[in-house]
């Protein structure tokens, strides 16, 4: 996929996450972008774990909207960008996930 088709592209034009990894790592070059992505996706994990040990489940939900939080002001204020999230929400999940992984293991650079 081109630049230019990238930017016009729709939902069907990924038929696999493998397809849209590449893009979606594209969309995120910043570093501060990518540490803040990382930071509120590990946050998240905490909180989670907390809400199923304290068995307050109302937590999750806080732990989903931090988390965004800290990967949109990456998004809006460092990367320049409208998170991926808005036009492949599933995928773009998957996408913070690997690259979170990949982060935490020294694939991709903190």
């Amino acid at each position: 996929m081109t630049a230019e088709t990238r930017d016009s592209a729709t939902p069907g034009d990924f038929k696999t996450f493998a397809e849209f990894y590449p893009y979606y790592l594209q969309e995120h070059s910043d570093r501060t972008c990518r540490r803040l992505h990382f930071v509120g996706s590990s946050l998240a994990l905490l909180i989670i774990a907390y809400a199923v040990f304290s068995q307050q489940w109302w937590l999750c939900l806080v732990a989903l909207v931090q988390g965004y939080a800290f990967a949109w002001v990456g998004h809006f204020f460092f990367e320049h960008n409208r998170p991926a999230t808005f036009k492949y929400p599933w995928l773009s999940f998957k996408g913070d996930w690997k690259m979170w992984w990949q982060m935490l293991t020294g694939r991709i650079a903190l």
